[in-house]
């Protein structure tokens, strides 16, 4: 019996973690999926809804914008599906990912660091030119695509919703592009309106300093443009996290916890353990471990 790799994407487990906490914490280990990170999903999603609008078909380009996690995702959907890739990513992203991506056949196109998406020289702004200049491609546009949300709304929102039997009280995730919050914290809240949904942000980002934004390090997370993807009215606080906090953060989870994951996840490890006192004994809390700290090895963030 034949199974594409892609029927392996999805139903990642559930895990204890910050066992202190008044409140039951769990860790969504997103990194168990098969191109490593959570944009498996998302990836997966607005290619194949694609493919059914004819706007997808073979033999041609897909090409996109990414940190690295999307990139590698389509690069490794691209390999199954029969299509060529090429991403555009920054220089500060990190090596690990960027080798990932071609080593599944995909290209990569490095720009310089800019303020914002919209500048004309950032690497969304390459992408955007790149795919208008190529002929017979396709953009999935992450940063843009509300399909990105919905991805998340109809996968990680229900498969929560069904481990925990319901009882799930709070959604801790990254926002990046806002995707995995903004779809999951919607059908969460459908099924429970009581239900807190917390976006972690970078301390430095677009949205977090009011549209005068600061470099940054951390990678995979930071609102960094006004988002068509990221849904405000489903999320009910927002935890701005600095480099330090969530690059500590990284380092105490693997170190004390077990758990290596990249800089995103200790952003959000970071605002769950120090929103864990405000939790209740009977809540639930469940948290995104958006991909693996193995793509940021060379970085040296563990040390």
């Amino acid at each position: 019996m034949k199974t594409s790799m892609l029927c392996s994407i999805g139903n990642t487990i559930l895990v204890k973690i910050f066992e202190n906490s008044p409140g039951t914490i769990y860790a969504k280990l997103e990194y168990l999926n098969p191109g490593g990170s959570i944009k498996d999903r998302s990836a997966l999603y607005m290619l194949e809804w694609a493919e059914q609008q004819g706007l997808l078909k073979q033999g041609m380009t897909v090409i996109d914008a990414s940190s690295g996690n999307h990139g590698i995702s389509l690069a490794l959907i691209g390999a199954i599906k029969g299509y060529q890739v090429t991403i555009c990513s920054m220089e500060k992203h990190s090596k690990e990912k960027m080798d990932a991506i071609k080593a599944y056949g995909a290209k990569v196109i490095q720009f310089p660091g800019t303020a914002s998406l919209e500048d004309p020289n950032s690497y969304h702004s390459q992408a955007v030119r790149l795919q208008q200049e190529t002929p017979n491609s396709y953009m999935p546009n992450q940063y843009g695509n509300p399909l990105n949300a919905t991805a998340h709304y109809h996968g990680i929102g229900p498969e929560i919703w069904k481990q925990t039997d319901g009882k799930i009280t709070h959604l801790i995730a990254a926002a990046g592009t806002g995707g995995t919050v903004s779809g999951a914290g919607k059908y969460l809240k459908e099924m429970n309106p009581n239900i807190k949904v917390i976006g972690v942000d970078a301390a430095n980002s677009f949205r977090s300093t009011k549209g005068n934004p600061k470099p940054y390090k951390l990678e995979g997370i930071g609102v960094d443009s006004e988002s068509k993807v990221l849904d405000n009215s489903v999320i009910d606080e927002f935890i701005e996290v600095t480099d330090e906090q969530g690059m500590n953060m990284m380092k105490t989870l693997a170190h004390q916890h077990g758990f290596l994951v990249g800089p995103s996840s200790g952003a959000v490890g970071y605002a769950a353990y120090t929103y864990a006192s405000k939790l209740k004994p009977t809540d639930v809390a469940v948290i995104i471990f958006g991909d693996s700290g193995r793509s940021y090895l060379s970085k040296g963030f563990y040390e």
